[in-house]
């Protein structure tokens, strides 16, 4: 009993690393793709000014 216990706890936490992978990429895109390249100037500034504080290359 003890290592079924074991084992589901080792397949649980691969299956939570793996949606924590996938949510954080969805994130990524979304910053990039809306925020990034957004028409709304307050927004687009917001996430330019952030990528110099942080010392990201923009242009």
């Amino acid at each position: 009993m003890n290592t079924a216990s074991v084992s589901l706890g080792a397949s649980v936490s691969s299956q939570s690393r793996l949606m924590q992978l996938v949510l954080s990429a969805f994130l990524g895109i979304f910053v990039i793709g809306v925020v990034g390249f957004s028409h709304i100037d307050a927004v687009h500034n917001a996430a330019h000014d952030y990528r110099h504080s942080m010392a990201f290359p923009c242009h």
